[in-house]
């Protein structure tokens, strides 16, 4: 017998949970700056407690736990508090998995300002900020290299690993190379490779110390300046492309591939972590949303589809390309073939 599913009437609950959404983002915020999941992870589980931990009011402290309980952030049983196992690994400062830094760049005043001007961002096609994310020398980019990598660390090691399957790599260029850990991770699992990173000189600074960290220095070169005018050389068995292609229009990114493929030696490959919807465009959420960060923050980005990316790279010049089967966090690997 069928099951009858009673009608359920509108609500407004959506509306006002959306409106009210940045009350989640500042009570993030402030979670970290207090360290309050830390301080829950070290056994501080009842306001008075947490409240001493954090140097704050006791009042203050129940009504951001009793909210971050709402929201799924934490657990609470009675007076007492306990972490999600989410909170647990990504929100504790003492997990090796930890991200809280990465709210000091998502949370810059211009991504926020480019977001407060949405709707001229909808009515222009594109940020409301000029050239938004992608002016020369953007100190943000610099926030960006310090705070993202502890949350790029995992997926760097797993896209890594799935490319050495291929075959061992001897010199590798990194475009974009950011806090450097992609071109770092190949380095540490090909024990013969050299990284050329490429990006702004004071990023490249950020990359230069991680890599200096890692043990890998000897073999970690600096290519500073804009991607599209730097010369990268040539004779490449891998290029690296993570997270940068979003930032342009399709023409663009086949510009910049087909500089790629002319750095690449035959039969190299250009290895391309992105954010990838579904033909959809609606799924999956964290893929296909990430589309809005880039109408606010650059003229002309937009996270894009497998399809659109074979094509981009197949109108480069590229034999061959594939959409690899890790995910390596929230991106995807699309590995195309010279």
């Amino acid at each position: 017998m069928a099951t009858v599913v009673p009608h359920q009437p509108p609500t407004p609950e959506r509306f006002f949970n959306a409106i009210n959404a940045y009350e989640q983002t500042e009570a993030m915020k402030t979670a970290v700056e207090l360290e309050l999941f830390t301080a829950i992870a070290e056994g501080n589980t009842t306001a008075a407690t947490i409240a001493k931990r954090c140097q704050a009011s006791e009042r203050g402290v129940r009504t951001l736990c009793d909210f971050l309980t709402i929201h799924g952030f934490l657990a609470k049983e009675g007076t007492q508090y306990s972490l999600a196992p989410d909170s647990d690994v990504f929100l504790n400062k003492k997990s090796p998995a930890y991200i809280g830094t990465a709210v000091e760049f998502l949370l810059t005043p211009r991504l926020r300002e480019g977001h407060a001007r949405l709707t001229e961002a909808v009515r222009r096609g594109g940020t409301a900020l000029g050239e938004g994310t992608l002016e020369p020398e953007n100190p943000d980019w610099v926030k960006f290299a310090q705070a993202m990598m502890p949350l790029m660390y995992m997926p760097a090691e797993i896209m890594a690993a799935e490319l050495r399957k291929g075959g061992e790599a001897h010199k590798v260029l990194d475009i974009a190379a950011s806090h450097g850990i992609f071109g770092i991770s190949v380095a540490k699992q090909n024990p013969a490779a050299h990284i050329y990173a490429a990006d702004w000189r004071n990023v490249l600074e950020v990359a230069a110390k991680n890599a200096q960290a890692m043990g890998v220095a000897d073999r970690y070169h600096l290519l500073p300046g804009s991607a599209f005018e730097t010369d990268f050389g040539s004779g490449y068995d891998l290029v690296l492309v993570p997270n940068f292609l979003h930032h342009f229009d399709l023409p663009t990114c086949a510009a910049l591939m087909r500089k790629v493929h002319a750095a690449l030696k035959p039969g190299g490959r250009a290895a391309i972590a992105e954010f990838v919807p579904n033909p959809d465009r609606v799924s999956p959420p964290s893929a296909a949303a990430f589309s809005m960060m880039m109408l606010t923050t650059t003229p002309a980005g937009d996270a894009y589809t497998f399809a659109e990316l074979e094509s981009v790279s197949k109108t480069a010049g590229f034999a061959r390309v594939e959409l690899a089967p890790p995910e390596i966090g929230l991106d995807r690997l699309v590995i195309a073939y010279r």
